[in-house]
């Protein structure tokens, strides 16, 4: 194919999720010439075309279908709402269809150089991007910012490729049919929320875990608490090996073995929700970086080679589409100002939300965790059946924690566990990054009926 002459860039952007675009478009709006490649064709990145955005709109829709199951504690009666699965997801396509729109626009309105293809790099300022049925374009750079994130993981056993990913259940136009009886392999965040929500709409999950617990790697409390709850809907087989997936007739059986004894299940549909991995371009190793390795990367997303940045997924750090969006504008404001470290990156201040029923969060450190760095911690806890809001909504199963430095009362972590932790993560993370004590906690005065109003009484209980 032929190929243009090469062009000059300030900035070439390889990526449009969170982690490229956000940095973008502030470069362009300060006069820097932005070149942006993604093969989507849009803004939103895997988080946008099959990730969180789609995910929470299919959640959403099992949520008003699983309220049915209080009806009669709240006084109300009737049937729960018939689902249908193909309106599900074409309202999962609704919500997508308005985003990539409301991003058309704004690239419009840009000065951002968009390509809808893919790009390599060939040199060390130097990258090709390649567009279908169109001429090879070269640009060379200044700076480059590698924000090509990741992309779901198989496991390697036999029968891997018979499983969906979350690719399969959420992309747009998805028209798969309804998974009444999936086995889901693997319980961190994915497998989880994929269970919930597919058991709200009617489905009858199982759930394969390799490691002890589900959400590994989660504070501890936090993963066994929603282990008790979730487990009262959903069938968990923690300490499952899977070594195999086959066709059976109709479905599927999935091997696995269970405290080293061979075990089966089976179901309609498999799906591998085994993590994610980097997604990296063809020829980084010009760029002094190791092939099919995520790039090491400073708190302004330098990478070894300081003219390249590496915001988002691709650098394993921080998996998360609002943590990439953070990222993506450090190392904007790194770049416009010459490389100095005008801005850092705090990832021990960024929230993860698990979006099951009920919801899991947390930011920061474990209580665990803060006793190894620090030695003396305090914990302030709230447990939700003191809670107003939470007996309103006959959801009294759930806490709040907060961990606390012991000596200086800074908050370094929280945990919350059921009804609305999704929303009162965010204000504790911002407690986390901004340092505050117990006592500015403590003194704050949350609105009631809220379950806000525990962060309040957790900090003052450290605090008295």
């Amino acid at each position: 194919m032929a190929t243009t002459g090469e062009q000059e860039a300030d900035v070439v952007v390889i990526g449009a999720g969170g982690g490229g675009y956000p940095g973008a478009f502030l470069l362009a709006r300060a006069g820097r010439r932005v070149v942006m490649v993604d093969p989507i064709g849009n803004l939103g990145g895997d988080c946008l075309a099959e990730g969180c955005v789609p995910s929470k709109a299919v959640r959403e829709a099992s949520l008003v279908r699983g309220r049915a199951s209080r009806y009669a504690t709240w006084g109300l009666s009737g049937p729960a709402p018939d689902a249908s699965w193909p309106a599900v997801l074409a309202h999962k396509d609704r919500v997508q269809r308005t985003r990539y729109a409301q991003h058309t626009r704004e690239l419009e309105s840009s000065t951002i150089r968009f390509h809808t293809g893919t790009a390599k790099v060939v040199a060390e300022h130097v990258v090709e991007i390649e567009v279908p049925d169109e001429p090879i374009r070269r640009y060379r750079f200044e700076d480059l910012v590698l924000a090509t994130g990741s992309a779901p993981s198989r496991l390697g056993i036999p029968g891997a490729e018979l499983a969906l990913t979350s690719h399969d259940l959420f992309r747009l136009g998805a028209d798969m049919a309804f998974p009444e009886q999936p086995v889901i392999i693997g319980g961190g965040y994915i497998g989880v929320e994929v269970a919930s929500m597919l058991h709200n709409l009617g489905a009858s999950p199982i759930v394969l875990e390799a490691t002890g617990e589900l959400l590994p790697g989660f504070d501890a409390e936090l993963a066994a608490g929603l282990h008790t709850q979730l487990g009262r809907r959903v069938r968990i087989v923690t300490e499952a090996m899977v070594t195999a997936v086959e066709r059976s007739g109709e479905g599927y059986v999935v091997h696995y073995r269970h405290h080293g004894d061979a075990d089966r299940a089976t179901g309609d549909s498999v799906v591998m929700a085994t993590g994610r991995h980097v997604v990296l371009p063809e020829g980084i190793e010009h760029l002094g970086l190791v092939p099919g390795r995520p790039p090491e990367v400073d708190r302004q997303l330098r990478t070894a080679n300081r003219q390249v940045y590496a915001p988002g997924d691709v650098n394993a750090r921080s998996m998360l589409f609002h943590s990439a969006v953070r990222q993506s504008l450090v190392a904007a404001h790194v770049i416009l100002a010459g490389g100095q470290p005008v801005d850092a990156m705090a990832f021990e201040a960024v929230p993860m939300t698990v979006f099951t029923e009920p919801e899991a969060a947390h930011v920061g450190l474990t209580e665990a965790e803060a006793a190894v760095r620090f030695g003396a911690v305090d914990v302030g806890r709230y447990d939700y059946g003191e809670d107003a809001r939470a007996q309103i909504m006959d959801e009294t199963e759930g806490f709040l924690k907060l961990v606390f430095e012991g000596r200086s009362g800074r908050l370094v972590g929280a945990q919350v566990l059921g009804l609305d932790a999704a929303q009162l993560i965010a204000p504790l993370a911002l407690a986390v990054g901004a340092g505050h004590t117990a006592a500015t906690l403590a003194e704050v005065a949350f609105p009631h009926p809220m379950i806000s109003e525990g962060i309040n009484k957790a900090a003052r209980a450290v605090r008295a």
